[in-house]
């Protein structure tokens, strides 16, 4: 276990983000919780959407007076291939659940809460990874609140995998989902629902004006292997089955049926604690073929990204199952149109028709034909866009989330002193 390094930031930095409702509960949180230290525990520092919330949300709430950590997991490739499984095993994968992989489980968790160092008054462990080190916590620490922050569907888990998870939430007094009905088959922990947020100052997604040296050149589209005077469309996710990249393939292809100079950009990390990422890029590179007109870019810098999503004439985001998909609030806040799924947390983010499009996860043809339109039409583009911009400035920008946090943080606080 090890103490993750964050950025400086500080709240006033975010003041036109803020509105008075806002500054208000901030204001009336940091006097209730002064004094009171927290730790957010997960299994990698980058490469996810929980690393890039935790990341900005640390500072600001050391900022506001909350002396918070963020420390990650010490965990071997073996840890992350069942983490993996379980991840799967609750988006509805039907595979076994092994005794070698519980042991697993188990060892690394406990071994990674043995070596937590510090006093704190409440610990958020982030998704299942983190999960298992509730109960040497719990008996460790018996006055610190333990938060469980999950941030997949469980909807449609596998109840193996659904009944490991609720073998560990006794110790756990607060379970925070994204949405309600994530929550609806975990009993015992309270529950709460907090929406994820992006962070509009990082340069994953301030304005391209604002980077410099190597944040500008990495935003430099001439630099990439596509044209930027062609129709672009763009997919922004980890090489995973669940983010269907074969889908989306099959949808450009039939996109290019009527828009013959039409380019696909897939692009996607390659996180520590997910195994499986090269062999998705492995099998979506063998299904592109020669096609010169689909490119795969991995591990790009967050301003090559941002650069992509500003650039890309539509977004898609084809999920299969999806907790909540950072993605769609990136684009959507850089104007960019988004063709997203109706599953998980994307309806949260898409108004169809209004902001974006929603379309069926295994619809193709809908797919296809969406893109198609707002390649067709620069006005409806536009329009979506510019809606897109202000459903993220309203409901998904980092001060929200803090305020969100400070909330929680302030319930459970009481809930551990109250008898």
């Amino acid at each position: 276990m090890y103490n993750a390094p964050t950025e400086d930031k500080t709240l006033t930095a975010y003041d036109s983000y803020i509105d008075d409702q806002q500054r208000r509960a901030i204001h009336n949180a940091r006097d209730g919780l002064a004094g009171v230290r927290v730790a957010h525990v997960n299994s990698t520092a980058t490469g996810g959407g929980v690393a890039e919330i935790v990341s900005s949300l640390v500072p600001l709430l050391n900022d506001v007076g909350i002396e918070t950590d963020w420390l990650i997991m010490d965990a071997t490739d073996e840890f992350f291939d069942v983490t993996k499984a379980i991840h799967n095993g609750l988006q509805g994968d039907r595979r076994e659940f092994t005794d070698e992989m519980y042991e697993t489980y188990r060892s690394t968790t406990v071994e990674n809460a043995n070596g937590l160092d510090g006093s704190y008054d409440v610990i958020v462990l982030h998704d299942p990874q983190s999960l298992g080190m509730a109960p040497t916590l719990a008996e460790q620490r018996p006055e610190t609140a333990l938060v469980w922050r999950c941030h997949i569907d469980l909807t449609a888990a596998t109840p193996a995998f659904l009944d490991f998870v609720r073998s560990y939430l006794d110790p756990i007094d607060r379970a925070i989902f994204t949405l309600p009905e994530y929550g609806k088959e975990i009993t015992g922990p309270r529950k709460a629902v907090v929406h994820p947020a992006i962070d509009p100052l990082t340069e994953k997604n301030r304005p391209l004006d604002e980077l410099s040296d190597d944040a500008a050149e990495a935003a430099d589209l001439d630099r990439y292997p596509f044209d930027t005077d062609r129709p672009l469309v763009v997919q922004v996710s980890r090489f995973d089955p669940w983010k269907d990249p074969l889908g989306v393939i099959e949808a450009y292809r039939d996109v290019a049926g009527s828009i013959p100079d039409v380019q696909l950009v897939l692009v996607g990390a390659m996180p520590d604690d997910d195994p499986e990422g090269i062999v998705v890029y492995r099998e979506v590179e063998e299904a592109t073929g020669d096609d010169p007109d689909v490119h795969l870019l991995t591990n790009l810098p967050d301003a090559g990204i941002n650069a992509l999503q500003r650039g890309a004439d539509v977004v898609l985001q084809k999920s299969l199952r999806e907790g909540f998909a950072l993605t769609v609030s990136e684009a959507l806040w850089k104007g960019t149109p988004v063709v997203g799924t109706n599953v998980g947390g994307i309806p949260l983010q898409i108004e169809d028709g209004e902001n974006g499009y929603l379309v069926e996860p295994t619809d193709i043809s809908a797919t296809a034909d969406r893109i198609t339109r707002l390649l067709d039409d620069d006005a409806l583009k536009r329009r979506l866009g510019q809606r897109g911009r202000e459903t993220v400035r309203e409901r998904f920008l980092l001060p929200r989330l803090v305020v969100d946090y400070l909330g929680l943080l302030s319930d459970v606080s009481r809930s551990n002193v109250d008898p």
